[in-house]
């Protein structure tokens, strides 16, 4: 072995320490890095028990009226990708924060920071995506801003949206009100964006075109609150997929959570990609599912209208949630054992959405 000392300042981790002093990629990654910022430095500094929910959206009460409020930042490389863009993401990202509230998602803002240089026609591509994508879902694009930076000072076009929308009468979801014997439901497959944009950035093929599953879930929540205002609740797992979603409802209500791997539906093409890279489904971003807590009484009923929906044909039942190991999700797997299905760090696929 050589006597030279090796040089490690350049070295990096996948998954950093928690006790880093600077920011790392993982603080963005939807996992317990991002909740330990949330938690230990933006809540304390902010305060107050609106932000105590940290929910998707906020509910609050304005003139007697329930109102969802929800923003979130868009930072997606590439900027279009197949089955969608940065645009479609600024728009139904925001609408599925405030539908997981039940809310009828009405207006958005909409803040643009464009790095110099950027072509006006990817601009107005990504701009006419968005109206596409709010005439879609009902809502309408009310304020907005503008800032531009220096060159390579961003990465051509990031894009904040926020939104408000109504919650109905009726309608409380929230992770306190899940109970032991409460069904899960997923509203479909699972890891199609995060494949589909990992596919593209790094010019990868598994054989079959995968599309991103970018929607809007505001018609595909109606249909469930029809059948009963009664759902416990609702999360879009985004960020850390399905995995950081189910985790973070077990920790706020207490209950623990099983689920069934081979319950979950996951497409061939994402199975194949996360076995060729590593990867568990379980972790990868979605951009147009919805999980779900719901009564055993209501479970089947709300299956079938999920089925009924186009953005739910897919649905199924993945597991409950029970008395044992409160505040902990494991999967039962199909050699009948069973695993921890932990919080992530950080993000497997960074810069998803």
């Amino acid at each position: 072995m050589s006597d030279t000392a090796l040089d490690v300042t350049g070295w990096t981790c996948p998954a950093p320490l928690r006790d880093r002093p600077r920011v790392v990629m993982g603080h963005g990654g939807g996992g317990a890095l991002s909740a330990e910022l949330v938690q230990h430095l933006f809540a304390p500094a902010f305060g107050g028990d609106v932000l105590a929910q940290l929910g998707d959206s906020a509910a609050v009460s304005l003139g007697g009226v329930r109102l969802a409020f929800s923003t979130d930042s868009y930072v997606v490389r590439p900027l279009f990708f197949p089955g969608g863009s940065i645009g479609d993401l600024a728009v139904n990202g925001t609408v599925n924060d405030l539908a997981m509230s039940g809310a009828e998602a009405a207006y958005l803002s909409c803040g643009f920071i464009l790095e110099e240089g950027v072509e006006m026609s990817v601009v107005a591509r990504v701009a006419e995506a968005m109206g596409a994508a709010a005439r879609a879902a009902g809502v309408e694009v009310a304020t907005g801003d503008t800032k531009v930076v220096e060159a390579g000072h961003g990465d051509g076009i990031y894009i904040n949206t926020a939104g408000i929308g109504v919650i109905p009468d009726g309608v409380d979801l929230r992770p306190q009100r899940v109970v032991p014997g409460d069904v899960v439901i997923v509203s479909g497959e699972i890891g199609l964006h995060g494949v589909a944009i990992m596919s593209v950035r790094e010019g990868l093929e598994f054989g079959v075109d995968v599309q991103s599953d970018c929607a809007a879930l505001g018609g595909l929540v109606r249909s469930m609150l029809a059948v009963t205002p009664d759902l416990h609740v609702l999360r879009d797992p985004t960020r850390g997929g399905l995995a950081a979603s189910l985790n973070e409802i077990a920790a706020a209500s207490g209950a623990g959570v099983v689920i069934h791997e081979g319950r979950v539906p996951v497409p061939a093409a994402v199975a194949n990609a996360c076995a060729i890279l590593g990867l568990d489904p379980l972790y990868v971003a979605n951009e147009g599912k919805l999980v779900a807590f719901v009564p055993r009484e209501h479970a089947d009923a709300v299956l079938d209208a999920m089925r009924a929906h186009p953005l739910g044909r897919h649905a199924a039942v993945i597991g409950e949630a029970v008395d044992a190991h409160p505040g902990l999700v494991v999967a039962r797997t199909a050699l009948g054992g069973t695993r921890v299905v932990d919080l992530p760090i950080g993000e497997q696929l960074p810069r998803i959405c």
